[in-house]
């Protein structure tokens, strides 16, 4: 298998911005790998039994991010953080379907490993966490934006600083932050805009 550069994707990803069709049909076979990763990272979290899986969810985002017209690509990193941010949004729909289906019982339950928001392997409503980041990006949109990226995305420190044109240093700052207010939010049984911001 051919290794293709970063700076080549994000030189398809910009033909493919100005229009290009033949650059996404050239794009998919070289991302496709990486997308089925982050499918995997988020489905991972999942209850067993959930009716989704990891090929539909990068069909579904692929098919909903191919149809856009004249999005502007920053590079690589920002593509794989909007497919994690489509993805996001497919499964939330999901769990709000099933969750009607079932008249409120079932919801999809997702657990949260060391690098993401609740330690000790404890379970959260996949709707709660859903409910508490729309919180946090509403009363600060960049620490949302973070935890999107680093949670959902699973973008490191550089690659995050890199997207959201900050240093690492303020990534690690503000993601330490956002954790333990959605912790915190969690904890409390949903987020709170009025709530201040953990320091530490």
């Amino acid at each position: 298998m051919t290794t293709i550069s970063k700076q080549e994707i994000t030189g398809l990803l910009d033909d493919w911005s100005k229009g290009d069709r033949a650059a996404l049909d050239k794009l998919t076979p070289l991302v496709y790998a990486e997308l089925r990763r982050i499918a995997r990272r988020q489905m991972s979290r999942e209850r067993d039994g959930h009716t989704l899986q990891a090929t539909a969810l990068v069909n579904e985002a692929f098919i909903r991010i191919s149809g856009q017209e004249n999005f502007s690509w920053q590079n690589r990193a920002h593509f794989y953080a909007v497919c994690a941010q489509v993805m996001r949004h497919i499964l939330i729909d999901h769990a709000r379907a099933q969750q009607r289906d079932k008249r409120g019982g079932g919801a999809i339950h997702v657990s949260l490993d060391e690098a993401a928001v609740l330690a000790g392997g404890q379970e959260t409503d996949f709707l709660a966490l859903d409910e508490a980041l729309r919180a946090l990006e509403a009363f600060d949109p960049q620490k949302g934006r973070i935890v999107e990226l680093r949670y959902f995305a699973g973008l490191g420190i550089e690659e995050t600083a890199e997207v959201l044109h900050i240093s690492p240093t303020t990534v690690r700052r503000e993601w330490r932050r956002a954790k333990a207010w959605l912790y915190r939010a969690l904890a409390e049984g949903g987020g709170d805009e009025t709530r201040p911001l953990a320091t530490n």
